[in-house]
């Protein structure tokens, strides 16, 4: 009868090959796991971040309290140098003429403050189909009150607990803002010097602000103007004022 079997057919096992093979994948892996982590876990516990957050942000307050105490030495130095240098005294007079308006003075004077957070949803939830984006404030709300302001005469401003001045980048990374070294969540408190009357106007006639408004009606952003007493005091600035770009202006 065709077709029938002839009885148990010995093959060679695969085990002999296979084993070697299925190792060294394994070994390759772990070595690039070893490579890509440079010897840390790939996946570090995002519970940590916060506190990471702080203790960054205390070593560049402790670093920028370092670099004001070795600029005020060379300032010192410079001038018991050369104190008799015509130069020198009038390179100082004109910095000192332009401290006040570079921002390199402390100030005070009647102000304005404007603080924006993220919506306030029931439960911490967004809504079925809607844009979590819709919901948080992003750079360049940030940056359209800080241009609202600096347009309505603003003579001075902070951003959070920092002076800023017209050169200031505003850079928001994720849900948190980024400032001259210091990371920073919401609230984000904008507050300028200058006269109130201005800077309201300014922040009521401006495009940009005015749809921020009106998302903070619609989804619940959070857009808050306060008026602050005339002794109000802003630092000096102190970061570096260095022009990445010049423009003559058209006569």
């Amino acid at each position: 009868m065709a077709g029938t079997h002839a009885g148990r057919v010995d093959r060679p096992s695969p085990w002999p090959w296979l084993v070697p093979v299925v190792a060294l994948v394994a070994g390759a892996l772990f070595a690039s796991s070893v490579r890509a982590a440079q010897g840390q876990d790939i996946r570090p516990d995002q519970a940590m971040l916060p506190d990471l957050i702080r203790s960054q942000n205390r070593t560049n307050e402790q670093r920028s309290a370092e670099v004001d105490r070795l600029q005020a030495e060379v300032d010192d130095t410079t001038a018991a140098l050369a104190p008799g240098d015509l130069d020198t005294q009038r390179l100082e007079r004109q910095a000192n003429e332009l401290a006040p308006v570079a921002g390199r003075t402390e100030v005070q004077g009647p102000s304005l403050r404007v603080e924006l957070h993220d919506a306030r949803l029931p439960n911490g939830e967004v809504p079925d189909g809607a844009d979590p984006d819709d919901y948080v404030i992003h750079q360049q709300d940030v940056q359209a009150v800080v241009n609202a302001l600096w347009a309505g005469g603003a003579e001075a401003m902070m951003l959070q607990d920092q002076r800023v001045i017209s050169t200031s980048a505003v850079r928001c990374v994720g849900n948190t803002l980024i400032l001259q070294g210091r990371v920073y969540s919401p609230p984000y408190v904008i507050t300028a010097l200058g006269d109130r009357d201005r800077l309201r106007e300014a922040l009521r006639t401006d495009a940009e602000v005015e749809n921020l408004r009106q998302w903070s009606l619609a989804v619940g952003l959070g857009y808050d103007v306060t008026t602050l007493p005339d002794d109000t005091r802003y630092p000096a600035y102190i970061g570096s004022i260095v022009p990445a770009h010049a423009a003559v202006p058209a006569t």
